[in-house]
């Protein structure tokens, strides 16, 4: 892999590590502020919309300017959005502003994966940048539950929390955060250009609209392309919703804190990063399409947690279900963005996967919290989670057979 592969995933593993502290802060914010649990999830689901709402730009902007230059307006988007959080503005307007930054910043970030990676590299990039993202979710989670802990929040620390504009104890928290926003800006400035060229926006709004629809119909078409498309779309809506439940579950069923909890849900992504490395390692491109069972094992995998009542076999059980995530997304992941290079341009193959992924998030976080408003019993919403991923991969196994993609990869038009 070329050199400036490393210095775009140490920029975006930091960005990534403050984004995920960030929302164990918010939720602790929430809390100080005697907001609703119900709103917690909600955390998640405003931060995603905007990854669906403008979708269609953030691809155009992405291939329209320099990618690492609107990662690194991104960036700061995110770090204007964290400084608001010390001042009178709800967590929930906060954190959206986030989302902003963040649905600009991803479609700049893979797409320069893409440009900057031959196609034979491709998996073994995305391998790496799944790692460093699962590191991300499993540093910035515990450094999240560190922040909202008791040992931060000594008299020091509460005293500079009432030295900012809104007077909390987690100002501390919100500057450190902040600090690590700055410190991902700086090591985004060595990121080398990738020497692809720009492409022209769309003219108007109807134009980039109507363009955007095109990108949608034209890889949700394709048999590699929805294939991909779908079970990556799946993933993230139930790997958001499985990230609350397993902060409910281990509070609920293991009696621990949210700080604890926080540590045991990086448990996951220490799976997840076991396995998306394996995968970089053995899964050549082509070969993507073999790992879907094992997105049928980790549905079936999912409803266990019900019976779990200590941490010595929760934590093997979801190690588990990250490994097996982790070895069957990554090689999907690569397959589309390869397969969206092919028939679209990078920036705007990965707004469209976002697109799908973020709606498919705020559907399944939308459906989990009318769940919970509805008093139902946390193992039923576990139940009903695992039967939606073991089914939904199901179905896009068969919906990609039914396509012919198996006889094209067979006659050699692989991705």
């Amino acid at each position: 892999m070329r050199r400036g592969i490393g210095f775009l995933i140490a920029a975006q593993f930091v960005s990534g590590l403050a984004d995920n502290a960030l929302l164990i802060v918010a939720m602790a914010r929430l809390a100080e502020l005697g907001q609703s649990a119900w709103l917690a999830p909600l955390l998640k689901a405003v931060f995603t919309l905007a990854y669906v709402v403008l979708a269609p730009w953030a691809g155009a902007l992405a291939d329209r300017w320099p990618k690492a230059r609107v990662m690194l307006a991104a960036n700061g988007l995110k770090a204007l959005a964290c400084a608001l959080m010390a001042l009178a503005i709800d967590p929930l307007l906060a954190f959206a502003l986030a989302g902003v930054g963040a649905a600009a910043y991803s479609p700049a970030k893979y797409g320069l994966v893409t440009e900057l990676s031959a196609p034979a590299d491709l998996v073994r990039a995305n391998g790496w940048l799944e790692v460093t993202t699962v590191g991300a979710i499993i540093l910035g989670t515990a450094l999240g539950g560190l922040l909202v802990g008791p040992w931060l929040l000594t008299d020091a620390t509460r005293q500079l929390g009432h030295a900012l504009p809104v007077s909390t104890p987690l100002g501390a928290a919100i500057l450190l955060v902040l600090a690590l926003y700055a410190l991902a800006g700086a090591l985004n400035l060595l990121i080398p250009a990738s020497g692809a060229q720009p492409h022209a926006m769309q003219p108007s709004f109807h134009a980039l609209l109507a363009r955007f629809a095109h990108a949608q119909r034209t890889l949700w078409r394709d048999a590699q392309g929805g294939l991909s498309l779908g079970v990556t779309t799946l993933f993230w809506g139930a790997g958001a919703t499985l990230q609350f439940v397993v902060l409910a579950w281990a509070q609920q069923n293991l009696g621990l804190s949210l700080s604890n909890a926080a540590y045991l849900q990086g448990v996951v992504a220490i799976g997840i990063g076991v396995g998306a490395l394996a995968a970089g390692r053995w899964v050549q491109l082509q070969q993507a399409p073999r790992v879907l069972p094992l997105g049928v094992l980790m549905g079936a995998c999912v409803p266990l947690l019900t019976l779990v009542h200590s941490v010595g076999v929760a934590a093997p059980l979801l190690a588990t279900v990250g490994a097996l995530a982790g070895f069957f997304v990554v090689p999907m992941n690569a397959l589309l963005q390869h397969r969206g290079q092919q028939l679209l341009g990078a920036g705007e193959s990965i707004a469209v996967q976002n697109f799908n992924e973020n709606l498919c998030v705020l559907g399944m976080l939308g459906a989990y919290a009318a769940l919970q408003m509805a008093g139902w019993p946390l193992h039923r919403a576990v139940f009903a989670l695992g039967a939606v991923v073991a089914l939904g991969v199901l179905s896009v196994m068969w919906r990609y057979r039914l396509m012919g993609g198996r006889k094209q990869l067979l006659k050699g038009e692989h991705p």
